[in-house]
């Protein structure tokens, strides 16, 4: 009787531990559902440019206790494309989404784009453009890239002191404007303006790429200015190939391959946008605006950089360099 009573009292604290675990389990599946989760999307996201802004917003996710979810794309979208991918991340449980617009756009195109996507979502989502100019439709998060221009201007400015009124400039970028210069190029424009460099020419990377039209088949310049960091690392490869005519190479970077070709010599001077600290305040202004709802989300300028080869060791410049390595 006793072995009975045994039997049956072990029987019922298995069960009720069975039945507590599996209330933990529902419990836990809980908390994870609720969490909130953001989603972002850019153009060609394993690309190495954007290496130090996914470390940026893992580390912030990590912080804030987020859900993150980097989207892949396979390579660039067209605007039909990223509008159906923002449905259907907003349609599947997104909370707020990070966006890069269709590059190659104008402003206008941008703010097009951005009005379809607002009308477009059934559901009330925050939004922040990564690597856009000002927005009247979401605020955005990025570098001045006017700035940019004039820093990458004044260091080369200064490595040529004061003799340039012979030098010939190409200028290379990923995307042309189809309303005109990038802010990044204005930038630079405004501050050469009165350093007497002649520019032959101002040409898509990525145009030529897709065609298979080589750089080195445009006409000789003594600087090609490269103003992004597809168009920097594809400079760099024809450098290194000695297929520049010996043209010297600056630009606006932030791959380690960038940085790889710094300190081999064959870019003198790299600009360095903070893409760590985009992503990282990207994903907290995102966050703050889903806990607050009378919180409107504000645009956030991150800083740039100067690289030079005899400065990529300072302990401020590893830890620049360590972010794009992640």
């Amino acid at each position: 009787m006793k072995d009975n009573k045994k039997i049956f009292i072990l029987t019922e604290v298995i069960l009720a531990a069975l039945v507590l675990f599996l209330v933990a389990v529902i419990l836990w599946e809980k908390v994870g559902d609720d969490r909130v989760r953001v989603s972002v999307v850019v153009q060609d996201p394993d690309d190495g440019q954007w290496s130090a802004f996914k470390y940026g917003l893992k580390m912030a996710a990590e912080d804030l206790g987020i859900d993150l979810s980097i989207v892949s794309t396979g390579g660039a979208l067209t605007a039909r494309e990223l509008e159906e991918l923002i449905q259907y991340e907003t349609d599947n449980g997104a909370d707020g989404i990070i966006l890069q617009p269709v590059p190659g756009s104008g402003q206008s195109d941008i703010e097009q784009f951005s009005e379809k996507i607002k009308k477009k979502i059934k559901k009330k989502v925050p939004i922040l453009l990564a690597g856009a100019g000002p927005s009247r439709i979401f605020p955005t998060i990025g570098p001045d890239d006017r700035q940019m221009g004039i820093a990458l201007a004044g260091e080369l400015l200064g490595d040529q002191a004061g003799n340039t009124t012979e030098k010939v400039l190409g200028i290379l970028s990923e995307y042309t404007d189809p309303e005109g210069v990038s802010d990044r190029e204005q930038g630079f424009l405004d501050g050469v303006r009165d350093a007497g460099v002649q520019i032959r020419w101002s040409v898509s990377s990525r145009d030529r790429k897709e065609r298979e039209e080589p750089l080195g088949s445009l006409p000789e310049v003594d600087i090609v200015v490269a103003l992004d960091d597809v168009s920097l690392r594809m400079a760099g490869e024809y450098a290194a190939a000695k297929e520049l005519h010996g043209a010297l190479v600056y630009g606006i970077g932030h791959s380690t391959q960038a940085v790889y070709y710094l300190d081999t010599d064959i870019v003198q001077c790299l600009i360095v946008p903070d893409g760590f600290d985009a992503g990282y305040q990207g994903l907290t202004e995102i966050a703050r605006s889903m806990g607050h709802p009378f919180h409107k989300m504000k645009d956030r300028t991150v800083s740039h950089t100067v690289l030079r080869r005899d400065t990529l060791f300072t302990e401020e410049n590893q830890e620049i360099i360590f972010t794009m390595s992640q």
